[in-house]
Order: C-alpha cells, then sequence, then structure tokens
C-alpha cells in the first residue's frame, strides 16, 4: 500500500549552511544518519573540508599524480623530466657557437709588434731589405761586380736547443703551428666562427666544443641558485630583520646566493674555458672530455684547494659573478631614472618603459662585464703546477699573466686592437728609370702611410682586445628587448640572456 502524502513539503526544507565545515565525509555520513528526517540528497552550496589532497604536480613538472593507492605516476614524471632536459640542451645548442667564437675571440693573444710581413705586387712574400727598396741603392756595384766570387753566406735564423726555427713574428706562416689559427683573422664574434669552422683542423663541428659541460653547468646553476638563496633566507632573516624588507631582498640575498653558485661551479666553467680553447687535432689535444680535464687539473694544478682557491681564479670568479649578478639588478633602474623614464617604474605598472631601461641597462653592463670576462677567460687559460702547457686553437701569451692586474696591465700595453691584421703590400721596385712606376711606388706609400695614421690609435692600443664579443653581447640584449615587445615577458629571455 502506497504510503500516505503529506500535506505540505514546508517541513522538508532544510536550509543550506555557507559555513566551513571540517567534519570529515565519513563523520558526517554518521551523524545524518542518526537524524530523524533526513534532508533531500541534492545540489547543496556548503563548503565541505575534504581529507584528501587535490592532485599537485611535482615541481610542475607531471601533469598529476595517481591515486594513494597506485602512488606516483613515474612514466609520466620521466617524458616531463626528458622532455625539460632535451629542451634546455637544444637551447645550449643553438647558443654555443656564438659562446665559443667569444671565447676564442678572448684568450687571443695579439701583440703590437707582430713583425709585419712584407708582401710584393703579387702577394709573394718578400724581405724588407732597405738597401734594396732603398732610392740611394747603386745597381752599377752588380755589374762591376765578380761572378766567380762567393757571396757571403746568409746569417742562420736562430734556433731553439731541440733545432728548430724560433719564431720571430707571430704572423709567420712557415713556423706557425699546424693546430693554431692565424692570429688576427678574424675581427668579430661571427669571423672566429666562420675561420673555426673553415680551419683544416678543426672544422665546423668544433663551433661545439664544450656543449654537454655548458649544459650542464646551466642546469646545476638554474637548480642550486634558488635552493642556496632559500638556504640564505631562511639563515639571515631571523638574525636581520632588515634582509625581509623589499629593497634589501631584491639586492643582497639574490646576488650573494649567485656568487655562491657560481663559485660552487666554478670548476665547470673552467673545464668549458679549457675545452674550447684547446686544439681538436687528437695528437695536441690536452683532454680528451669533460671527466678527464676533472682528472688531470685535481691531479696537477693543487687538487680541490687548487681549482677553488688558487687566487688567479678565487678573486676573477668572484668579481665577475658578483659583476653579473648586480649589474642586471641596479643597472635598468639607475639608467631609467638618468634617461627620464622614471625612478619608480617596474615591468608590471610600465612594461615599455622597463624593457627600454633593461637594454640601455644591458649595454651599459656588457661595458663593464666584458674586460673582467675577458682577464678571467685568459687566467682560466693558463695551466698551473705540473702540468703541461694548453695547446689552444688561437694564439695565447707565451708567458702567464700573475693575476688580474697584470692581465690589465700587459695586454692594454702590449697588444693591439685594429683587427683584422692585414699583411703590409709594398711594391718592389724593379728600375730606377721607372718614373712612372715610383710614382705609382709613392702614391701607394703615401696610401699606407694615411691608413696607419687613421688606424695608429687602434694599432697602438690593446682596449678592444677587452671588449671583443660587445657586438654579440648588443645584439642579443635589443633580440631580447624585441622578443620582450612582442611575446610574453616570462618567454623573452629564454636562453638569449646567456650571451
Amino acid at each position: 500500500m502506497a504510503a500516505p502524502t503529506p500535506a505540505s513539503l514546508r517541513d522538508l526544507y532544510v536550509p543550506p549552511s555557507n559555513a566551513w565545515s571540517f567534519i570529515p565525509p565519513a563523520l558526517a555520513q554518521d551523524n545524518s544518519s542518526a537524524a530523524t528526517n533526513p534532508p533531500v540528497s541534492g545540489p547543496s552550496s556548503s563548503n565541505q573540508w575534504s581529507t584528501r589532497t587535490a592532485p599537485n604536480p611535482l615541481f610542475e613538472l607531471s601533469s598529476s599524480l595517481a591515486g594513494d593507492d597506485s602512488g606516483l605516476d613515474i612514466a609520466s614524471l620521466a617524458k616531463e623530466l626528458l622532455a625539460a632536459l632535451l629542451l634546455q640542451y637544444a637551447t645550449n645548442a643553438i647558443a654555443q657557437p656564438w659562446e665559443v667564437g667569444k671565447t676564442l675571440l678572448q684568450v687571443q693573444w695579439v701583440p703590437r709588434d707582430t713583425g709585419d710581413i712584407l708582401l710584393d705586387g703579387s702577394g709573394a712574400e718578400i724581405i724588407d731589405d732597405e738597401a734594396e727598396l732603398s732610392d740611394s741603392s747603386n745597381e752599377n756595384d752588380s755589374y762591376f761586380a765578380d761572378p766567380t766570387a762567393e757571396k757571403p753566406p746568409k746569417p742562420p735564423r736562430p734556433a731553439d736547443e731541440h733545432g728548430y726555427i724560433i719564431r720571430q713574428s707571430v704572423l709567420e706562416e712557415g713556423t706557425q703551428p699546424e693546430y693554431v689559427i692565424p692570429v688576427g683573422s678574424a675581427d668579430g664574434t661571427w669571423g672566429m666562427m666562420k675561420r673555426l669552422a673553415g680551419f683544416r683542423a678543426e672544422g665546423w663541428l668544433a663551433l661545439w666544443k664544450g656543449l654537454l659541460t655548458t649544459a650542464v653547468h646551466n642546469a646545476l646553476t638554474s637548480a642550486l641558485q634558488p635552493l642556496v638563496y632559500s638556504v640564505l633566507q631562511s639563515v639571515f632573516s631571523p638574525f636581520s630583520p632588515s634582509l625581509s624588507s623589499l629593497g634589501s631582498t631584491s639586492v643582497l640575498l639574490p646576488v650573494a646566493s649567485q656568487v655562491l653558485t657560481g663559485f660552487i661551479l666554478s670548476p665547470l666553467d673552467l673545464i668549458r674555458t679549457r675545452l674550447i680553447v684547446q686544439s681538436s687535432v687528437p695528437r695536441h689535444r690536452t683532454y680528451s672530455g669533460p671527466l678527464d680535464a676533472l682528472r688531470q687539473i685535481l691531479a696537477q694544478e693543487g687538487g680541490v684547494r687548487g681549482i677553488y682557491l688558487h687566487p688567479h681564479l678565487l678573486i676573477p670568479t668572484l668579481l665577475d659573478c658578483t659583476l653579473h649578478a648586480l649589474v642586471p639588478l641596479t643597472l635598468p633602474g639607475l639608467v631609467a631614472a638618468q634617461v627620464g623614464l622614471g625612478a619608480h617604474i617596474s615591468p608590471e605598472t610600465h612594461p615599455v618603459q622597463w624593457n627600454i631601461a633593461e637594454l640601455l641597462g644591458g649595454i651599459a653592463g656588457s661595458l663593464v662585464l666584458l674586460p673582467f670576462e675577458t682577464v678571467r677567460r685568459r687566467l682560466q687559460v693558463q695551466t698551473r703546477g705540473s702540468a703541461r702547457p694548453l695547446k689552444a686553437c688561437v694564439e695565447i701569451r707565451p708567458a702567464p699573466y700573475n693575476g688580474m692586474v697584470d692581465a690589465f696591465w700587459h695586454i692594454l700595453t702590449e697588444e693591439r686592437s685594429d683587427l683584422p691584421l692585414k699583411p703590409h703590400r709594398r711594391r718592389r721596385r724593379r728600375s730606377e728609370g721607372a718614373k712612372g712606376k715610383a710614382r705609382e711606388s709613392g702614391a701607394a706609400h703615401r696610401e699606407d702611410d694615411g691608413a696607419e695614421e687613421s688606424e695608429s690609435w687602434l694599432r697602438h692600443s690593446g682596449i678592444g682586445q677587452l671588449y671583443r664579443g660587445l657586438g654579440m653581447r648588443v645584439g642579443a640584449s635589443v633580440l631580447v628587448f624585441v622578443l620582450a615587445l612582442v611575446g610574453s615577458p616570462e618567454d623573452s629571455n629564454g636562453g638569449w640572456a646567456e650571451l
């Protein structure tokens, strides 16, 4: 028999509750079952607190986590990790040729007194004999000379203890090692890249020397720097409440974390530089790979203490890492205040003005960073202890530098900046009576003298050697600026800011 229909539904209505309920679902069901008139099941606007945690990606790498019974989805996590590693490796592979070209330009030694090789009109190498090229030379002496008389032998060229001829100039092709790129043959990063790819002892694969070490170094830097920052923040914040303020935290702790990270990973940077600079010829190669380089450096150059605390490595590392961390944080704001963009702009409130300030700050920062980076690279190339000198694919200074100040001084005083070097062409004059040729030769000499006078300040100054790679850095800053204007701020500098 059917149940009697109630006269009114007013008694069955239960108003919804808007308060938070922290009772687990199981207890809520037990309490509801004990009630006399249970409410009708249906949609409710009450907010219930659940004891089950929501699916949350692990380090934002996995799309979801499996249930409590099955545990972590290892396959999905492995795919995400592999995709992230491949993406970072591909980014480093794109930027590595420019990094190789810039590093080789920075360590290349271009002495001021190169002993210019004289060329005749046909391009053949001749000897700069003043008696032969001078107008006062008397051709009648050879007419009345005795043909049977023996000519005095030319003095032998100086040789070392092994009998090898000593190089008189870095431009001499006869005494130049087969694995060394001719000095001064490239004036920029792109020129060095083309010269390296076309050199018979290197080839185009040499543009990716040190790629694995670079990728590992960048990956460890990205993973270690936030961890070091968190540790420093947890350690120093309780003792110094001022570090919790916005102004102090945005400068002090990030700079300290980046400097400490750079110091910890400085052996990888040393290995990367030497792998890039060393020759690719198997019989002249010093290191077969990054692990072999680490083993030899630890065994021959003072162990862990030498690789971290040697003054020629420690001081340049601390200065270079400090400037690389401090300049991007301070220069954009200073430049914005000086050029009238505003003293209190930020990426959120003034995105265009902030991008312009970052572009100008990046260019100004390159002028500050490149000299210290160049000196650090040259000191990294020098071997220490019982290690043999590195056989580099470019010309490096035979005598080692004695610290940063000594390196700055010798670069400025003994090197030249007028790259690429061009051999001085001089025409051999055949006869004194050839007035037309003499006038032509005199005009050519005047043109050469005018060119030398116009380039004298570059030839007699090594300031340009401290700024090798400046054009590449400026181009990278412009590229980051364009990407920031047309794309999202998060993806604007991925990979290109490392240049």
